[in-house]
């Protein structure tokens, strides 16, 4: 079962319109997002999903950076950010819920899910409480927990 924390800023109330949905295709990013979407479908509201993918660095431990060229990573990530909205926004239509799917290059995450969440007048984040960042998570602290601290916006986070 899935427990939900949701964060908000003093004096805020209504119903939520748009509701950003950050994903990483990560099994935990995937309930969240099916939750979300549910959610979602419940109040009415639109979704905008976003995947925020990682560039290039000529200095990095992931495998895929260390193994293929920029070109080729370029390439790589595209296709994974594709295959990551096309199965969202297919759960997205199964529910009925009117949406757009985003994807975005950005080192960090956080700042891409807030930015994205001001330019496309969401109104909440629901999100994993963790999803795919391996040590640098442990390191630099979480996504979320970045994105619960910086955003203006209320967070629901997914656990």
């Amino acid at each position: 079962m899935l427990r939900a924390i949701a964060h908000h800023e003093q004096g805020e109330t209504g119903m939520f319109r748009n509701i950003l949905i950050p994903t990483d295709g990560s099994p935990l990013s995937g309930r969240a997002l099916d939750n979300a979407l549910n959610f979602a479908h419940e109040i009415g509201a639109r979704a905008t999903i976003l995947t925020v993918m990682e560039p290039f660095h000529i200095f990095s431990a992931d495998t895929d950076q260390l193994e293929l060229t920029r070109a080729e990573y370029k390439t790589h990530i595209n296709l994974v950010a594709e295959n990551i909205l096309s199965r969202a926004g297919q759960e997205a239509k199964t529910r009925g819920v009117d949406h757009i799917t985003l994807k975005l290059e950005n080192d960090d995450p956080h700042l891409a899910i807030i930015q994205i969440a001001h330019s496309q007048n969401c109104d909440l984040i629901a999100m994993a409480s963790h999803g795919r960042r391996g040590l640098s998570a442990v390191l630099l602290g979480s996504v979320t927990s970045k994105v619960l601290t910086h955003s203006h916006i209320p967070v629901l986070v997914y656990r």
